[in-house]
């Protein structure tokens, strides 16, 4: 590994997730997920935001948006965004960006879920920053809709702690999830 790397990876899964009654199903990318994600990514130093989806409109959506903003009229127009999208991979599977990290890491990464509820494999953020200097490989997992289905959550070697504010109330968009945990993670 590079030593400019952080060795933290992290993943957005369309497919599988589940809807508000526990159904798997496969959602639609969004173009802020795919912007601020990236930005915050960048932010924070994270090697590679991956993309997952099995869908050919939405592999066809995500491919305009980034050529786009890496050779069309965007990148000219804004070079940040620019710098923050190139680091988006697009994946048709989760087991498809554990091999391409496996194999450019030569080494598998431990693969971290995150849930807006606890889960029986937790690990502290402060346990995971301690792995983060010690310059193991991560793959964070991120849901979109109502998260990661059981099996992916299954196969995970962890789960790090959710994201809470002081109310009851848990439910943050996607993208406010991953700022807030890059933050406490890799922050300064």
């Amino acid at each position: 590994m590079n030593s400019s790397q952080s060795g933290v990876d992290i993943v957005l899964v369309h497919y599988p997730v589940v809807n508000k009654i526990g159904e798997v199903i496969g959602s639609a990318v969004t173009n802020l997920d795919l912007h601020d994600i990236a930005r915050a990514s960048a932010t924070y130093g994270v090697d590679n935001y991956y993309i997952v989806t099995p869908y050919e409109d939405q592999q066809k959506l995500v491919t305009e948006i980034l050529e786009h903003w890496e050779t069309g009229h965007g990148a000219k127009y804004n070079p940040a965004r620019k710098e923050a999208l190139a680091k988006v991979t697009l994946a048709s599977s989760l087991e498809e960006v554990i091999e391409q990290i496996t194999s450019n890491r030569n080494t598998r990464p431990l693969l971290l879920t995150t849930s807006a509820r606890k889960q029986e494999k937790t690990l502290s953020y402060e346990v995971v920053r301690e792995k983060i200097k010690q310059k193991e490989a991560l793959l964070l997992l991120f849901g979109t809709a109502h998260g990661l289905t059981s099996e992916v959550m299954e196969m995970a070697d962890f789960s790090l702690m959710p994201v809470g504010g002081n109310t009851e109330y848990n439910h943050l968009s996607v993208r406010s999830a991953v700022s807030i945990v890059l933050d406490r993670l890799l922050s300064v």
